[in-house]
């Protein structure tokens, strides 16, 4: 089974499952609550780190490349990563704009970045010897970042992680092994705010115990909030390296900044700062998150592109960082060198493709009251038509990088009619 179709399986057995008239799961009668802080933070540090970062190949190296279990788990001995590397990956995070972290505390590979007293497979009796996770979760805290759990069901080292689906008694044996270890991690760090679930084979639902994985998830963390990647819809959607906005349930996009999750140093194809601050205003603009992945290298070091990525959103975060926090649902969305979100009665018109002297935005059907550069605050000329309004006076070159914003206030929710345009405009009589 490949990424792309496991993918497509979460998605369908999703639905299906918020289809179904089963019983009220855990955490239904108050997610719009315990989702507040997460809608009003948008934008999220997402962080894969493991052995796999010491071959700088991929995170999915081991089972790509068919490397053998006995050859792969050396690695543990040689994983030294520097001390406290977190710290760094915490404020880089913070100078960002992003309000919230989540860490992978076990990848596919099976290794464990936490204290467990269920396998010697991990950080404190191997090569770092001491617990990763409490030092992420001492560096996010120190930030005041939100703090969150990735943890693969799936696991490539476990001798019971792929015969589970046609042994009874080492599906038993499994699933305690996994129920345990997310114990494990709901009990001894403290508050957690997300525990994010990733890769439900080989088992299905019963065969995972979901709804008992869940109900123990919100006995021990009851504010905590969990995605939909153990089978159950839970309080939010994932779609992975698109975005793919949700009407019913609240949904994350999750991205690389380049084309892997785990470090990989042969890996040059990088997103741009724009096109990253382009995917954050599109998730905003539909009330959904950007959860924006690094990948440090084996000793913990933030590769220097994603720094200097990061660093450059978080400078336009700095001037515009509240048209991500406080938006709310957008209904305005046409325009080619543009896009959009609203706060109140403000519309915000996210200019990445500068045209000049003059912007223009067709089909907004309020009258514009003002406008001005929301970088700065300058006032901003407007000339109001019937079907478009033109923001004139404007230099030449853009005024903010990557992206320009000008905040237009209406006479009341902005709403976009393109087809007005196409079927009101005046026709002249041509050829007839």
């Amino acid at each position: 089974m490949t990424r792309r179709d496991y993918l497509q399986l979460v998605a369908a057995a999703s639905a299906a499952a918020a289809a179904s008239p089963a019983r009220a799961a855990a955490g239904d009668a108050d997610r719009e609550a315990r989702l507040k802080w997460w809608h009003e933070a948008r934008f999220g540090m997402f962080i894969h780190w493991g052995l796999y970062s010491q071959l700088g190949r991929h995170e999915w190296a081991m089972e790509e490349e068919g490397i053998p279990i006995e050859e792969y788990q050396k690695l543990a001995a040689s994983f030294h990563p520097k001390p406290n590397a977190a710290r760094a990956w915490a404020q880089l995070a913070k100078q960002a704009g992003q309000k919230y972290m989540v860490m992978t505390t076990k990848h596919h590979e099976g290794f464990c970045n936490f204290d467990t007293k269920l396998t010697d497979y991990c950080a404190p009796k191997q090569g770092p010897g001491r617990d990763l996770v409490k030092e992420y979760v001492e560096a996010a805290r120190a930030e005041g970042m939100r703090v969150g759990f990735y943890y693969s069901l799936m696991d490539w080292h476990h001798p019971d992680g792929a015969r589970c689906a046609t042994d009874e008694a080492a599906r038993r044996r499994f699933v305690d092994y996994i129920h345990g270890q997310i114990r494990e991690l709901l009990t001894n760090y403290g508050k957690i705010d997300v525990l994010w679930y990733d890769v439900n084979w080989p088992l299905n639902v019963a065969g995972w115990e979901s709804e008992k994985m869940n109900d123990m998830v919100f006995q021990l963390q009851p504010q905590i909030l969990v995605n939909n990647r153990n089978g159950l819809p839970g309080d939010f959607t994932t779609p992975e390296q698109t975005i793919r906005a949700s009407n019913d349930q609240a949904w994350e996009s999750c991205m690389t900044m380049n084309g892997s999750w785990g470090y990989h140093k042969a890996d040059d194809d990088w997103k741009t700062p724009k096109t990253i601050v382009r995917n954050l205003v599109t998730c905003a603009r539909d009330t959904g998150n950007y959860l924006l992945n690094i990948g440090p290298t084996g000793d913990g070091s933030i590769p220097p592109e994603s720094v200097a990525i990061l660093t450059s959103v978080g400078r336009w975060m700095a001037r515009n960082g509240d048209r991500i926090h406080k938006s709310e649902k957008c209904q305005v969305t046409r325009s080619t060198f543009a896009n959009f979100t609203r706060e109140g009665n403000t519309l915000f018109m996210h200019v990445h493709f500068w045209p000049g002297e003059t912007v223009a935005l067709g089909g907004l059907t309020n009258q514009v009251k003002s406008a001005r550069l929301a970088a700065t605050g300058k006032e901003v000329k407007f000339v109001q038509e019937k079907f478009r309004v033109r923001f004139t006076g404007l230099p030449e070159k853009a005024p903010d990088d990557p992206v320009t914003t000008i905040a237009i206030e209406c006479d009341g929710e902005p709403h976009q009619d393109q087809n007005a345009i196409r079927t009101g405009r005046t026709r002249f009589r041509v050829g007839v």
